[in-house]
């Protein structure tokens, strides 16, 4: 398939960069993979004047999903998510929690196993 193909049919295509303003890293804290994310309030009534990507993050954090699952269901690369997701945190427009960890700071491998299988769901 070529550009004139994609554009025709798909719409044209935004370079992952282009989401973030060229940022790998958000302005609040660093989200894990696995941490859960939820639409808070304040995001649901923000919905109508956000852009599509902020908009399709809260439609998708109706009810608690994972950061991974939220980069599968939007085809954007997880790092991109995790930007976003922690701008959208820090604006208050997403409530996050975050895994607990184990004795040695690691993610609960239970929990791991959870996110796991739900990707491979989709």
């Amino acid at each position: 398939m070529d550009d004139a193909d994609d554009d025709a049919g798909m719409g044209a295509r935004i370079r992952p960069y282009a989401l973030t303003g060229g940022r790998t890293r958000s302005i609040g804290n660093d989200l894990p993979v696995e941490a859960l994310v939820r639409t808070t309030p304040e995001g649901r009534s923000a919905h109508a004047r956000l852009a599509l990507e902020r908009k399709k993050i809260v439609s998708l954090c109706d009810s608690p999903i994972s950061v991974a699952e939220l980069s599968a269901h939007m085809h954007v690369p997880i790092g991109v998510v995790r930007v976003l997701v922690g701008d959208m945190n820090q604006e208050g427009l997403l409530d996050t929690l975050r895994p607990r960890a184990t004795h040695d700071d690691r993610p609960d491998i239970k929990l791991l196993e959870r996110v796991l299988d739900g990707l491979q769901a989709l």
